[in-house]
């Protein structure tokens, strides 16, 4: 099976989620982690997990979504969303975001630096957001020792320096459908060992589509992977197995819980 290791299922309701999953199963996708970006999707994303066998969870506070500073009782909430279903199985979406109009600096680096502690805590692998930051990302982590636990780094869309210095601390480099269109990505990907690489689509809802076909789902997993067998000779049997055993490495002792569910 096919594996998309982070999406965001939140803001459908719960028979968008239904189809979205059933054309995802058809595409061979086994199962998805809907990500949260804040405390109220983190729950959503439990909820969904508690509903869909093939729907894990990860919860977090995403940089975006970091109006003020979090206090304790918002690492308590997310410290308890993680403790309540062996079906969160990852901190995510955390990380920092430098782009211009993004929320203060100083606010971000401390939410990410107390997600990683609970995420070292709780034992669970850190699915971690860059943009405009990849330097400080991978600084923070070092620092923070999040390599005791792992994770992805998502969305990859960086140069092959930024992936060699993730693959070094111990970290996934997780693909999405840029992968189809961007020549340079196209080019570090090539020289990315297989075995540290994984796949997602970042699924969310896309109204700015025209046409509600054309909207991103986990059943573009295919797509990627189909890309990434021909980037590096492979059969897509091939990508398949050895991304989704990435995966099983990734989670550790968590993969019997996805055996028990799906």
């Amino acid at each position: 099976m096919l594996v998309d290791c982070h999406v965001h299922l939140d803001s459908f309701t719960d028979g968008e989620v239904s189809d979205v999953m059933g054309r995802a199963s058809a595409a061979g996708v086994g199962f998805v982690v809907s990500a949260g970006t804040t405390l109220g999707s983190s729950e959503r994303a439990v909820e969904l997990s508690g509903t869909f066998p093939n729907v894990f969870a990860g919860v977090g506070v995403h940089p975006m979504d970091i109006d003020t500073r979090l206090d304790e009782t918002a690492y308590d909430r997310l410290r308890a969303l993680a403790s309540s279903t062996d079906k969160v199985l990852v901190m995510s979406e955390i990380g920092l975001d430098f782009m211009e109009g993004t929320p203060d600096r100083a606010i971000q680096f401390e939410a990410f630096r107390e997600q990683i502690r609970i995420a070292r805590e709780l034992r669970l692998p850190i699915v971690f957001h860059s943009r405009g930051s990849h330097d400080d990302v991978l600084r923070v982590l070092r620092e923070e020792q999040a390599y005791d636990v792992g994770g992805v780094m998502h969305y990859f869309q960086a140069n092959e320096r930024t992936a060699g210095q993730a693959v070094d601390l111990g970290f996934y480099i997780s693909l999405a459908r840029p992968l189809l269109r961007l020549p340079g990505l196209q080019a570090v990907a090539r020289g990315l060992p297989l075995d540290r690489i994984v796949l997602e689509t970042d699924t969310t809802p896309q109204p700015f589509k025209a046409k509600r076909e054309n909207w991103t789902e986990p059943r573009h997993t295919r797509e990627v992977a189909e890309k990434l067998a021909e980037l590096h000779g492979k059969t897509v049997e091939e990508v398949e197995e050895t991304t989704t055993a990435n995966v099983r490495r990734l989670l550790g002792e968590r993969w019997a819980v996805v055996e028990r569910h799906i």
